[in-house]
């Protein structure tokens, strides 16, 4: 078996987005792996998110 991984990018950094995400890709088999936020120097509030997914690839 092969991983596989996603990884979807949003600079829409809220709860709802965020959720929406997770709910969206877990749906569709997808194992939620993390989450990376990108701050700037200015604001400690993230401009940015990275989330990262995995699953089982059975193909060669």
């Amino acid at each position: 078996m092969t991983v596989r991984y996603k990884v979807v990018e949003t600079s829409s950094v809220t709860d709802e987005d965020l959720e929406k995400i997770l709910n969206e890709w877990t749906a569709q088999g997808w194992q939620y792996d993390g989450m990376r936020f990108v701050v700037s120097e200015v604001s400690r509030r993230p401009t940015m998110a990275f989330v990262t997914f995995t699953r089982e690839d059975g193909g060669e």
